[in-house]
């Protein structure tokens, strides 16, 4: 019998990661609870080792060896960074300037009150073993936790509002504005967790490097032509993630940096959407499989589902009390508050990513990542079956720009 080369069973495992969750998505027609993006992530859940894994050893120790493995993780790196990268390029600080105190408030909100919400939940946790990782702090794992059930992925945000019809709408503009002031809040975050003290002149060194940078890539992207900006702009999110590793920050926070301190404007919205669409469809799925390879159900199956349905709890809850109060400070007219609380709550991607590098840092457990990964999913397919019916309902909304 020919044994297989390591290329063929490269190939045969991106055959596997794209077939399966299409098929899954276009046959049963999720799209309306689960659009593909999230049957792609629970995909990479039921592939990886605590499902199929589980049940056919033998198929997982084949399809996903060692060196089909590295190669998988190489363009999940890449394709994440790049999609953070474009994260970055889409917020738009100076018109949440504009409305600062109406932004500032909500934004605040709508991060702090989950925050806690699941920072207290993490307490909770840690009073058993099993969910703290072999290098993580109290400290940080209670932040960190309490920040991935804060979070709102403004990716996947854009991509839901595009499917109810209101990212350029009034509505779709304002809870953008929102979620770009909580994804500036994320990274800072971020980097607290891993400020690493045997590192810190590192760390100092890269700011001041990155801040020097920053001027000279900004003022030599205003003197090329959009096609040479977009090259230039990949050479500089590789210098970038290179550059926060090295200094420990991760490489993810290298990537949204490399992107917040560009303009949108120079690589063109339209130009831009169609990247972001591309990196979605052509390479994100192996990350989403890569990221589905990390769940693990060691603590037991219960508790990890428990855990789960505690942050889903914390993080659901924390976002619509956080918005509601914001909307009675400011006097929004009735339903706003409900239908931005709802689409605030969108985490898969942007929480995957954030867990993910609490894992590499062995600040969480494999364990915690998973319930985290389980409280995303949920969160996120919750969306649109919740806010299409008061769209529907309530056309005004999606003029509502306040």
């Amino acid at each position: 019998m020919h044994a297989m080369s390591p290329t063929e069973v490269f190939l045969l495992a991106i055959l596997i990661i794209f077939t399966l969750p299409w098929l899954v998505w276009r046959v049963g027609r999720t799209d309306y609870w689960a659009p593909l993006v999230v049957v792609q992530i629970i995909g990479g859940i039921l592939l990886g080792p605590g499902v199929l894994g589980a049940i056919f050893p033998d198929y997982y120790a084949f399809v996903f060896a060692a060196p089909t493995l590295g190669a998988l993780n190489g363009i999940a790196w890449w394709s994440v960074m790049l999609f953070v990268w474009v994260a970055g390029l889409e917020l738009d600080v100076g018109e949440a300037w504009k409305r600062r105190r109406e932004t500032g408030i909500t934004a605040g909100l709508a991060l702090g009150v989950p925050l806690v919400a699941g920072a207290l939940a993490a307490l909770v946790m840690l009073r058993f073993p099993g969910w703290r990782g072999a290098d993580g702090a109290d400290w940080q794992v209670v932040l960190g936790i309490g920040m991935a059930c804060a979070v709102t992925a403004l990716p996947i945000l854009v991509l839901l509002m595009e499917k109810l019809d209101i990212l350029r709408a009034p509505l779709g503009q304002r809870v953008l504005r929102y979620a770009s002031l909580d994804d500036i809040a994320i990274w800072g975050v971020l980097a607290l967790i891993l400020l690493d003290w045997q590192r810190v002149g590192r760390q100092a060194g890269f700011l001041i490097g990155f801040t020097i940078a920053t001027w000279a890539i900004r003022k030599l992207l205003r003197a090329i032509a959009e096609n040479d900006r977009w090259y230039v702009g990949l050479i500089w999110l590789a210098a970038c993630g290179f550059a926060a590793d090295w200094a420990g920050l991760h490489f993810m926070v290298g990537a949204f940096l490399a992107g917040a301190v560009l303009d949108a404007h120079w690589f063109g919205e339209e130009r831009m959407d169609r990247f972001r669409a591309t990196i979605l469809l052509a390479i994100m799925p192996v990350y989403f499989l890569s990221t589905g390879l990390k769940t693990q159900w060691g603590v037991g199956g219960t508790a990890v589902f428990a855990a789960a349905a505690l942050l889903l709890v914390a993080s659901v809850g924390g976002k619509l009390a956080g918005i509601h109060l914001a909307g009675r400070i400011l006097k929004w007219p009735k339903g706003d508050a409900k239908a931005i609380g709802w689409l605030l709550q969108t985490k898969a991607l942007i929480m995957i990513i954030f867990a993910n590098i609490l894992l590499d840092k062995a600040i969480i457990t494999n364990e915690t990542f998973t319930a985290l990964l389980l409280m995303a999913v949920a969160s996120t397919m919750l969306t649109i079956p919740i806010v299409a019916p008061m769209l529907k309902r309530n056309p005004g909304l999606r003029t509502r720009g306040f």
